[in-house]
C-alpha cells in the first residue's frame, strides 16, 4: 500500500504524515513516518506506522509520554501487562520509567500523536525488539 492509499485507509488526515522515520528506523520493525509538530515547550510528533510496524520495547526516563490515537488500529503494551488494542480517539498515559512498546495492527495503518511529558534529565532507552511470535499472537 502506498502513502496515498494509507491516507485513504486511515480516513481524513488530521496532521501531515511526514517523512520516512529514518532517524529512529533502527528501533522499529517495519516502515514508519514522523512529522515533528512542535519542539517548543512540549515535543509533539505525529507518528504513522505501516501495517505490522511496531517500535522496540523502550523506556522514557525523566518524563513520560502521552499517545493520542488519530487513526487506524494499533497496540500498546506495558512490560508484564496484557496488550491493549488501540483505535482512533484512544488516549494512553505512559509514566516515566515504564517499559513499553506500541505499533500498528497487522492489517491496519496506525497513527498517533506522541507527546513528551516534561521532566528532568530526560532520555529514551531503546531495548529489544518485540518478537515476531509475541506480535503475531496479538493479531490472531
Amino acid at each position: 500500500m502506498n502513502k496515498e492509499e494509507m491516507i485513504k485507509d486511515l480516513g481524513k488526515e488530521v496532521f501531515p504524515i511526514g517523512n520516512e522515520n529514518i532517524e529512529y528506523a533502527q528501533y522499529f520493525v517495519g516502515d514508519s513516518y514522523l512529522n515533528v509538530l512542535s519542539m517548543e515547550g512540549v515535543i509533539i510528533g505525529n507518528v504513522t506506522f505501516a501495517p505490522g510496524c511496531r517500535n522496540n520495547w523502550h523506556i522514557h526516563h525523566g518524563g513520560g509520554q502521552i499517545l493520542l490515537v488519530t487513526g487506524g488500529t494499533g497496540w500498546f503494551q506495558e512490560w508484564g501487562k496484557q496488550p491493549r488494542k488501540l483505535k482512533t480517539g484512544d488516549v494512553v498515559h505512559i509514566p516515566a520509567e515504564v517499559k513499553h512498546w506500541h505499533g500498528a495492527a497487522s492489517d491496519s495503518w496506525f497513527a498517533h500523536l506522541a507527546i513528551e511529558v516534561p521532566g528532568d534529565n530526560k532520555s529514551n532507552e531503546w531495548l529489544e525488539k518485540v518478537s515476531d511470535e509475541e506480535y503475531n499472537n496479538l493479531n490472531k
